[in-house]
């Protein structure tokens, strides 16, 4: 694949990972009304749950007083960083990683602008376990981050590595 491929392969997963976000958002807000229902089963281990995530990363520092220009600025910086090593990536996999990463980074962002909080709502759970309630753009974000830690592991990769000495 083409240099050029490797890049628009990126940026068309930032895209389809940003409205597939926006329209679950958009679905769980205003056509299923989950912030009146508050939570929904969907299936035995999944609820769809209204949460309100005015925090960073799993909620944390999670509480309405919390500045959200900190998370906003952080995030963009991190697209921003994102979007050089996409320009950069010589793996078709690594830029689709990268896009999805940066697609979800702004879906969160376009949350914290329109609403001050980041909409989550997606609660895995099963055998007395639950996770913490997330959304679409958490899931791309985590799924990348994940393909970009298996890259990074490549024999190929490690050989790279020069040996401490």
């Amino acid at each position: 694949m083409t240099h050029q491929r490797r890049i628009v392969a990126g940026i068309v997963a930032a895209i389809v990972v940003l409205l597939a976000d926006q329209a679950s958002k958009f679905w769980v807000i205003y056509v299923l009304e989950l912030e009146r229902l508050h939570s929904v089963a969907v299936m035995p281990m999944l609820n769809f749950t209204m949460v309100w995530n005015h925090g960073i990363t799993f909620g944390l520092n999670d509480h309405e007083g919390a500045s959200a220009a900190i998370p906003i600025v952080a995030a963009l910086a991190v697209v921003a960083g994102l979007c050089v090593w996409l320009y950069r990536a010589d793996r078709a996999m690594v830029t689709v990683a990268l896009g999805s990463v940066s697609g979800g980074a702004i879906g969160n962002v376009i949350d914290r602008l329109r609403f001050g909080a980041v909409v989550d709502f997606i609660h895995a759970h099963a055998w007395g376990w639950s996770w913490y309630v997330f959304n679409v753009a958490d899931a791309a974000i985590v799924g990348g981050v994940g393909i970009l830690i298996l890259d990074s592991l490549r024999p190929s990769r490690l050989a790279d590595i020069p040996p401490n000495g």
